[in-house]
């Protein structure tokens, strides 16, 4: 356990190009976003989980599976999420903000936690295990130090540094030659960034639901993702780009 105040902020919302609706997609009776809170709420070193979500039409929905789960939901910009993200850590003042997004259902809550004190014990501005990409997709972990995100909140100017949450502060960190953070990567002593455990697009529920059924709701990452290694034939989605969105936002950087 660690002492200092650390709040999990989920982002969560109705719109997306490749799949509308995908956090609302059932597998059983449980929603991905339910079955995304269920093990986020399993974290031993977070004292509270935040779902950060839009003003879009039908978000509602959001607001009502959070509700069911017990977790606090805040509405924010649906396109500049940096300000979403801040916006909703900032009424709990948190020492650290832990990062993840609701398109990852099978997010390990035990990384969560080894991430968390990996960046809290070293008094980090940026914690995450995303700088070297070893983990699976859909197991992004990053936890932010609250000085770094308001100041990258205060600073971000471009574009891919408004649509997403951390590319300011990662840019900076002392890890990638940067001044203003820092900042460590948290290992997997092995290679998965070949393996897909995220939802994008229709396959990609296909593979959470052959998982859940093979292996249940409530295994760790590596169960999972040494599933889809030992059974490459059984998942149509694996050779799908990673972060494909982040890719669309730095081409705006340009224009």
């Amino acid at each position: 356990m660690v002492n200092e105040k650390v709040i999990i902020l989920t982002q969560a919302r109705i719109g997306s190009t490749r799949f509308p609706h995908k956090v609302l997609k059932k597998i059983g009776e449980e929603s991905l976003l339910s079955i995304h809170l269920k093990r986020l709420k399993k974290s031993e070193n977070a004292s509270k989980i935040v779902v950060a979500t839009t003003f879009e039409k039908e978000s509602d929905k959001i607001v009502e599976i959070a509700m069911h789960e017990n977790v606090e939901a805040v509405k924010g910009s649906t396109d500049d999420v940096l300000d979403r993200f801040y916006q909703a850590a900032k009424n709990e003042q948190p020492d650290f903000v832990v990062r993840v997004t609701s398109d990852c259902p099978l997010i390990d809550h035990q990384l969560i936690d080894q991430v968390i004190e990996m960046t809290v014990q070293n008094n980090l501005d940026y914690g995450s295990n995303i700088l070297v990409e070893e983990f699976p997709d859909g197991q992004d972990i990053e936890v932010i130090k609250w000085s770094a995100l308001e100041k990258a909140w205060l600073e971000a100017k471009l574009p891919s540094e408004r649509e997403h949450v951390t590319p300011y502060i990662r840019k900076n960190t002392d890890f990638n030659g940067g001044i203003l953070f820092k900042a460590m990567n948290f290992p997997a002593n092995a290679n998965y960034n070949q393996v897909r455990m995220t939802v994008d697009e229709p396959s990609d529920l296909e593979t959470i639901a052959m998982l859940i059924s093979k292996l249940g709701m409530d295994e760790s990452w590596k169960t999972y993702a040494d599933y889809i290694v030992e059974n490459p034939e059984v998942f149509e989605n694996q050779k799908i780009v990673r972060n494909e969105g982040y890719i669309k936002s730095l081409q705006k950087d340009d224009k």
